[in-house]
């Protein structure tokens, strides 16, 4: 389990690097694209949710793609179909269970389990964020 652990860490504390450079990358840009295409009204609103949105989904596939790499150096997966596919639903934490990891990576995976549910949420807050700064709405404003 000790190399589960280690592991898992390493993972995580890569993801979570990635996640940090990748939001600070999408601000930028989205800063760029929201200088570049100043509309008037809610079409620069637009713009710049829509970087956003692609941004954190660029981030979120790097960091599932790492997973699957690992699942695929360990042998935990045969192919890179597989791995993908089974990073993605662990990631997500949606767990089909069609794919099982081997008995001596359970705890691995468990672990991509949680780092994808906190990045995720993680993702949702800065879109939140996002959202509320520059648009489609202002503070105080809703559907």
């Amino acid at each position: 389990m000790t190399h589960n652990l280690v592991l898992g860490t390493v993972m995580i504390t890569l993801t979570v690097l990635v996640h940090t450079f990748g939001l600070m990358a999408v601000t930028r840009v989205m800063a760029q694209m929201t200088a570049r295409f100043r509309m008037h009204g809610h079409r620069s609103r637009v713009v710049a949710m829509i970087s956003v949105v692609m941004g954190l989904f660029v981030v979120l596939t790097v960091e599932i793609w790492l997973w699957a790499a690992c699942y695929l150096a360990i042998g935990m997966l045969q192919g890179i179909e597989s791995a993908l596919y089974f990073s993605t639903v662990t990631f997500a934490t949606v767990g089909y269970g069609d794919i099982f990891p081997t008995r001596d990576w359970r705890v691995l995976a468990a672990l991509e389990g949680i780092n994808g549910f906190l990045l995720i949420g993680w993702s949702t807050a800065y879109l939140v964020a996002a959202g509320t700064r520059v648009g489609p709405f202002k503070s105080g404003e809703h559907f």
